[in-house]
């Protein structure tokens, strides 16, 4: 056997096991797609909840006023919070949202805000210490299934800094799950929350609201857990997101492994007919010579 025909074949087998392993990726994808697809819409009606009654809240107190709901005259600084994968093979997965952080810092600072970067995942950690951008905070370990501790956390971490001044508002910048073959990185403002005022009159009386204990307090405790919920929220859709661009980025390399393989299959044959015609000619000539 020719040089050129075991190096074709070793190259093959080669190919066959990456493909095996492209394979088994794709699937186990394909299979937490629908897990992560169901708790992204499991909490989206208790994120709209909150944020409506937060909303009826403040627009049924006359004067009220609280930092989370204010904004703040000149704000100067910004808390940036990236969401990306604690793994790679995902396609344009990360790329994207740090071209829209990328994105959002430029705005930042052309308003003359300062950002502060707060980041889940090791991914975007290690782009942006690869950029000698600093980071106040990381967290790692659970893109691929966050829990509401996990998100409790880091909003814990932005929401002590926002009181603390240290910031004066939140932004979040993660991929919004729309379904298994659309995802859009995009960037939202968490905090200071606003407030949408209705613009259609409500059928019936308008309700009125008696509150127990005040307003103040009522938002003292729901404006931490809508924050929580958003950044839960956020980690969820990105979950969903990233098992989605896994499975297509190992489908679409099974698919080019197959077709290598099949390319080098034909590369193979040719040197093998080369070698069988060789030998044939060898055999013919010899045989002329004894003839």
């Amino acid at each position: 056997m020719g040089a050129k025909l075991r190096e074709t074949r070793r190259r093959i087998r080669g190919v066959q096991s990456t493909m095996k392993i492209t394979r088994a990726m794709e699937l186990i994808a394909a299979s937490q797609i629908r897990r992560a697809q169901q708790r992204v819409e499991q909490a989206r009606p208790y994120a709209e909840l909150i944020t409506r009654a937060i909303q009826d809240v403040a627009t049924a107190a006359e004067t009220l006023e609280h930092p989370l709901l204010e904004g703040r005259p000149e704000p100067k600084a910004a808390a940036v919070f990236v969401v990306t994968s604690d793994r790679g093979l995902a396609g344009a997965y990360n790329a994207n949202v740090m071209r829209t952080t990328e994105e959002l810092l430029q705005t930042l600072r052309a308003e003359g805000k300062e950002p502060t970067l707060y980041v889940a995942g090791r991914k975007g950690a290690s782009y942006l210490r690869f950029r000698r951008r600093p980071v106040e905070e990381s967290w790692f370990g659970f893109s691929e299934r966050p829990g509401y501790d996990d998100a409790k956390d880091i909003a814990d971490t932005l929401i002590e800094a926002f009181i603390d001044r240290e910031v004066d508002e939140i932004h979040g910048v993660y991929t919004q799950f729309v379904s298994g073959l659309s995802q859009r990185a995009t960037a939202r403002r968490f905090v200071p929350m606003v407030v949408e005022e209705v613009e259609e009159e409500p059928e019936g009386p308008y309700p009125l609201y008696l509150f127990e204990p005040s307003p103040e307090e009522i938002l003292s405790a729901m404006l931490p857990r809508y924050v929580e919920t958003r950044v839960f929220q956020a980690l969820l859709e990105s979950a969903a997101s990233e098992h989605a661009a896994r499975r297509r980025a190992m489908s679409a390399a099974t698919e080019n492994a197959d077709d290598l393989i099949k390319s080098l299959t034909r590369v193979a044959n040719q040197a093998r007919q080369t070698e069988i015609t060789s030998e044939i000619m060898e055999i013919v000539g010899a045989a002329e010579a004894l003839g």
